[in-house]
């Protein structure tokens, strides 16, 4: 156990590239979350068991790294990836037919925009103190809480959106992935903002992409009612 330990450490460095040290719970949890996202935006299924093993990987490396926010996102994720599966399988099946590809009413989007807001102001002030609530568990104070904390409500949003097939989920991420890129350089976590400018140009074409299928339902749809 003490050795497992270990190998999930951010000291264990897996090998160093260009003076950066890379540690294999970076290093895995970056292949993981990268596949995740590509097969999301090709509206595969294997998504979610594979973004399983992604956000424990990451939920490993952000307590370490003191992005509590980020941390408590990944905990998140499990439950939505767990969710996400059921809901592409289980609850499809019992209408015989997979969840459409859609975007959501303008009134529903403005609604999850504020609200979501609204919320990352008030997790962002209860994250900028953790560290005075309990210094046991959190003993220095959160970097950038109010920053990290919009992008982990936003990514609530998101994964809410793409768990119902919902098209607008891509724009969601292109903002995310916008932030994380500088943040996690700021953090000096290279190889993760690395991974954000990919998560982009992944989320651009997962846009794209929803709104091909998204159209191609739409006239099979229109067909068969015809």
């Amino acid at each position: 156990m003490q050795s497992l330990l270990e190998f999930f450490s951010v000291n264990k460095i897996a090998f160093t590239v260009i003076g950066y040290p890379m540690s294999y719970v970076e290093l895995l949890g970056t292949i993981f979350n990268l596949w995740s996202v590509w097969l999301i935006a090709k509206n595969r299924i294997l998504t979610w068991p594979t973004g399983i093993i992604g956000v424990l990987l990451f939920l490993t490396l952000f307590y370490q790294i003191r992005l509590y926010s980020d941390a408590f996102e990944q905990v998140y994720y499990l439950i939505a990836c767990i969710y996400g599966w059921w809901r592409w399988t289980v609850a499809a099946r019992r209408d015989d037919r997979p969840l459409p590809i859609r975007f959501s009413p303008l009134s529903t989007t403005l609604c999850c925009v504020v609200v979501s807001l609204a919320i990352s102001l008030g997790a962002g002030w209860v994250v900028s103190r953790l560290h005075i609530w309990s210094p046991s568990l959190f003993p220095e104070a959160a970097a950038y809480p109010y920053i990290d904390a919009a992008t982990t409500i936003m990514s609530f949003t998101a994964m809410i959106l793409m768990a119902q097939r919902r098209t607008e989920s891509w724009i969601y991420w292109v903002v995310i992935d916008l932030v994380g890129v500088w943040l996690y350089y700021v953090k000096d976590v290279k190889l993760v903002s690395l991974l954000f400018v990919i998560y982009l140009g992944l989320a651009v074409n997962g846009l794209l992409s929803w709104r091909r299928l998204e159209r191609l339902e739409a006239k099979v749809a229109a067909e068969a009612g015809a």
